[in-house]
């Protein structure tokens, strides 16, 4: 008898210890999570609105977690140095990478990456989007997106649209596609740069996001013709969506937040938690959309769904206009 009541409480010991080195466990008994500053790695330089957005967040995170939180640019290669770096980095929880749909749903496709978007990290968050917003030249002839289509038909040797990157190339295609309009891709430095392009006759149209571009055309200098989301832009109210104009077009420019995969399960619950209320604070909110974006807070399963999503209409885009991308 004696000999069975210690069996008994030899197996119950061990599936205590079992219990206790769990992963989720092991990552409560860190228990302290976190005891050491927090960074979050930007692929951009410092002053642009990736960055922007990770110091605004990162202040409230920080004020949360009672531990700094450490914005850390790591510019190049379209972002893709510092999603490589945040994929090679410890699962802690310590190293956090705020990225887009640029580096996370177009680049595995057009270029060869060390990381794969869905695999290598888990999702806490897509915490903002914004559409991107269809302009020309505020005399273009065309006034909705529908007539740019028209007047590109008819004048096929002067259509041609601003970019500045695969992000920004792959709207205009789609937009091509949907409409069979034609135009050719003329490569600029920046997006400001694009703008000058618009405003001089240089280029008759583009797809660019709202900074830089909502003030010109409430200026007159550029002219909106519609924007790439389902509803309407809260900074353009009066811009028509593509969808309005019976376009199958719905896409946004997104930030999201993600950890290396296999982070603890606790630690990356806890930080999506912490991420999601900070982004529909109100206090924040406001801040985030002074900056035209759309605090969206989506969950980390709707952020996986969306770039599954987005990469299947850039795969498709990309092998229907036949587009090749060089590093």
């Amino acid at each position: 008898m004696r000999r069975r009541g210690c069996g008994i409480a030899f197996v119950l010991f061990l599936a205590a210890v079992a219990a206790a080195v769990s992963p989720d466990n092991q990552a409560q008994a860190q228990g302290g999570y976190p005891n050491k500053p927090v960074r979050i790695i930007v692929g951009y330089a410092a002053g642009g609105g990736t960055d922007v957005v990770a110091r605004v967040i990162g202040e409230k995170l920080a004020e949360r977690l009672g531990q700094p939180v450490v914005v850390e640019n790591k510019p190049g290669g379209g972002a893709r140095i510092a999603v490589d770096y945040v994929a090679t980095q410890p699962a802690d929880g310590y190293t956090i990478l705020i990225g887009g749909g640029s580096e996370l749903s177009i680049s595995p496709l057009i270029y060869k990456t060390n990381y794969s978007p869905l695999t290598s990290f888990v999702p806490l968050t897509i915490a903002i989007e914004m559409p991107l917003i269809l302009v020309a030249p505020p005399d273009h002839p065309a006034k909705t997106a529908t007539e740019l289509a028209a007047w590109a038909k008819a004048n096929p040797g002067k259509s041609n649209y601003a970019t500045t990157a695969p992000g920004f190339t792959l709207p205009a295609e789609l937009f091509k596609l949907q409409t069979g309009a034609p135009g050719v891709a003329i490569y600029y430095k920046s997006a400001a740069e694009g703008a000058i392009a618009l405003m001089n006759g240089a280029a008759s149209w583009a797809t660019f996001t709202p900074p830089g571009i909502v003030n010109l055309v409430k200026d007159g200098k550029l002219r909106a013709l519609a924007v790439t989301t389902a509803a309407r832009s809260p900074d353009l109210p009066d811009t028509p969506s593509m969808k309005e104009l019976g376009l199958d077009i719905n896409i946004a420019n997104w930030n999201g937040f993600f950890l290396p995969a296999g982070t603890p399960r606790p630690i990356a619950e806890r930080l999506t938690s912490e991420m999601r209320e900070i982004v529909l604070n109100t206090e924040v909110k406001d801040k985030l959309r002074g900056m035209f974006t759309v605090p969206v807070g989506k969950t980390p399963a709707a952020t996986t769904r969306h770039i599954e999503a987005e990469m299947k209409v850039w795969k498709g885009v990309i092998e229907k206009a036949q587009l090749k991308f060089s590093n």
